[in-house]
């Protein structure tokens, strides 16, 4: 009997035994199960998206250059621009009678805010072309023919100071010189009736630029003269009778405080797409003073 009771606890206990193993099998699959969605969920997070350099600001002024070379600029690139050369130009009015106002706009408009072509292969910042004087380095560049020869610079500095010697030692720019050395307006239209630049539109895109940035200021500290900042918005009223009172020209319209692209192609019965055609702009950004080709 005894024998028995033994046999048949021996018997239990192994019954118990075995029923606890797929306990243990089924908690292992299931910390498995839940540890996998967990782990996939991490993987499928996407990443936020950095602020900073990669995304510019939309408020930045941007337009096309167009010299001897096309030219995308923005506003804050020609502000560093004029930081960068506004002491030469300033040394070079002191010295050669310019005004350090031409220099700069020139600078700008011939160099792309020394981005374009020929101011990254040859430091030329005024689009000086060889003639037969010339005996230093220089560079083939396409312009008003294929090929041309245009001057080649160690640095800016020297295109500079070349700008200079070439308005000083040409008899056709002498006329410049009975101007007042701050009357940037006069050299502005001197400059293109003595043949500097084939563009009708040249003189109005140097005043421009310097009543845009300006750079009439350098003028001033070298004169000793007081300077006024120009306020377009003050000085004249947003009315089509007298929008283009500061220019004679009636196929320029002057940027009045609260045009857009929108009401100026209207006033002068254009296609918004046209007028940014006209004028090389990228986008519908305006600036106060900005002078727009509207015929």
């Amino acid at each position: 009997m005894f024998k028995k009771i033994i046999i048949v606890f021996i018997i239990a206990t192994l019954a118990s035994c075995s029923s606890s193993k797929p306990a243990i099998a089924t908690t292992k699959k299931q910390a498995a199960a839940v540890q996998k969605p967990r782990t996939a969920a991490t993987k499928k997070q996407t990443p936020v998206k950095p602020i900073g350099k990669n995304y510019p600001s939309t408020n930045i002024t941007t337009e096309v250059i167009q010299s001897t070379s096309k030219t995308v600029v923005t506003s804050d690139l020609i502000n560093n621009y004029i930081l960068q050369y506004k002491d030469i130009a300033m040394g070079n009015m002191q010295k050669y009678g310019i005004p350090a106002s031409i220099i700069l706009a020139q600078g700008i408009l011939e160099s792309g805010a020394g981005k374009g072509d020929l101011a990254l292969e040859a430091n030329n910042h005024f689009g000086i072309k060889c003639h037969k004087d010339w005996l230093g380095e220089s560079v083939r560049h396409d312009d008003d023919s294929a090929q041309e020869c245009f001057r080649k610079y160690k640095e800016a500095a020297e295109s500079y100071r070349d700008h200079a010697l070439f308005l000083v030692g040409k008899n056709r720019y002498a006329t410049l010189f009975t101007y007042e050395k701050d009357d940037y307006k006069s050299w502005a239209k001197g400059l293109r009736t003595a043949g500097y630049a084939t563009d009708p539109n040249y003189p109005d895109k140097l005043i421009s630029y310097i009543e845009r940035y300006n750079l009439h200021q350098y003028d001033c500290q070298v004169t000793g003269k007081d300077y006024t900042p120009i306020n377009k918005s003050t000085s004249v009223k947003n009315s089509p009778s007298n929008s283009n009172s500061s220019s004679n020209d009636p196929n320029i319209y002057e940027v009045q405080k609260g045009d857009t692209l929108y009401s100026i192609s209207k006033k002068f019965n254009l296609l918004v797409d046209d007028l940014k055609l006209k004028n090389n702009l990228l986008d519908n950004t305006l600036s106060v003073g900005q002078k727009l080709r509207v015929k």
